[in-house]
């Protein structure tokens, strides 16, 4: 996609965000837009950055690694949002702002041992991803077991938990996600009291389903197709 493009798509999108918070009495800037760049080209996201975006999302640790050289210059914010493999864990904690997708205590104490070693670095941000459908393929700490891995990651000094994340099943229609959105707010209210902190981030929604999210009160959205384009093959 040509800048044009790029910028059309932005605001665009900016748009819907703005119309969806509006519909759900909410202000507009409550609501981060992360432009998914997994499989986008460095320059891709030079000309997303170019238009206002400001957070991006990448999947995998060796995908960022091969292109970040082309960015780094770039005043973004990286979020790693796709599943963390403990043997790459070093390297997300050393190249990412935030990690989204946290599931697992002792992939996040491995987090935190590296972030404790980087010198003067601030906390890393950290999400629970949630795993709100029974599919096989998602990843996500399961609801029952949601509290207690809380708690134990809010003993780590070196992270910051600021929220939880979700990938619902993917629906042509965007109301039957609904419930799942429904469900990860309703989970984080009773995770505030039980922990005594707010945790001010809910992650939901993409592309296809994400006005819908904001209405049930995402304050990050993760979109790819709808601003990239059809993803590049891998």
């Amino acid at each position: 996609m040509d800048e044009k493009n790029v910028r059309d798509q932005v605001a665009e999108i900016y748009g819907r965000i703005e119309a969806a918070a509006r519909k759900a009495g909410r202000r507009p800037e409550e609501i981060t837009l992360i432009g998914v760049s997994k499989t986008q080209p460095a320059e891709a996201i030079r000309k997303a950055f170019a238009a206002g975006v400001r957070h991006f999302g990448e999947n995998r640790v060796q995908e960022w690694e091969s292109k970040r050289g082309g960015v780094e210059d770039l005043a973004g914010h990286w979020h790693l949002i796709g599943h963390l493999q403990s043997n790459k864990a070093a390297r997300a904690a050393k190249m990412f702002h935030c990690v989204d997708s946290v599931d697992d205590f002792a992939l996040a104490q491995r987090l935190d041992r590296i972030r404790a070693e980087a010198a003067g670095a601030d906390k890393l941000r950290v999400l629970i991803e949630v795993r709100v459908a029974a599919e096989e393929t998602k990843s996500g700490v399961e609801r029952e077991q949601l509290p207690e891995l809380a708690e134990k990651i809010g003993t780590l000094p070196h992270l910051d938990l600021t929220g939880l994340m979700c990938i619902p099943p993917f629906l042509e229609d965007a109301e039957k996600a609904r419930p799942y959105f429904v469900e990860l707010r309703r989970l984080k209210e009773p995770l505030e009291t039980r922990l005594g902190k707010k945790l001010p981030v809910l992650s939901m929604g993409m592309s296809h389903d994400f006005e819908v999210a904001i209405e049930e009160g995402a304050t990050e959205v993760r979109v790819g197709t709808a601003l990239f384009g059809a993803r590049a093959t891998p």
